[in-house]
């Protein structure tokens, strides 16, 4: 009897392991703004940054760890990502098509607000 009921134990913990890990990615997927964005939307008004607002095609897709900017343009551009707390992000040269990864929102909920065009550092 005791070995029937051991048996059953490691499966039933699975499962339940399993229910819970998959609840908790729909969770996590519920508050993820992981869909695709337009250009210049949301941009915090008095940034530096937001003097001139990326052009229209080019847009960011945002999400816990990542945020990927496409450049859907047919000339070169210069990008920042606008975070709502203001978090630094480098200004990157992205030429026609091309695809930069900057951070994501992390675990403080930083989410990315808009992009913005930039001026490059010289070297």
């Amino acid at each position: 009897m005791f070995t029937t009921s051991r048996s059953l134990r490691p499966r039933g913990l699975r499962a339940g392991l399993g229910l819970s890990v998959a609840v908790l990615g729909l969770l996590g997927a519920a508050g993820a703004p992981a869909t695709a964005r337009d250009a210049g939307q949301g941009v915090v008004a008095g940034d530096a940054a937001d003097a001139t607002p990326a052009p229209d095609c080019v847009h960011y897709y945002s999400d816990w760890r990542y945020t990927t900017v496409v450049n859907d343009c047919d000339t070169t551009v210069d990008v920042t990502v606008l975070y709502t707390e203001y978090q630094d992000a480098p200004c990157r040269t992205l030429p026609p098509r091309a695809i930069a990864t900057f951070s994501g929102y992390g675990p403080q909920l930083n989410y990315v607000t808009g992009l913005s065009a930039c001026t490059p550092p010289t070297a």
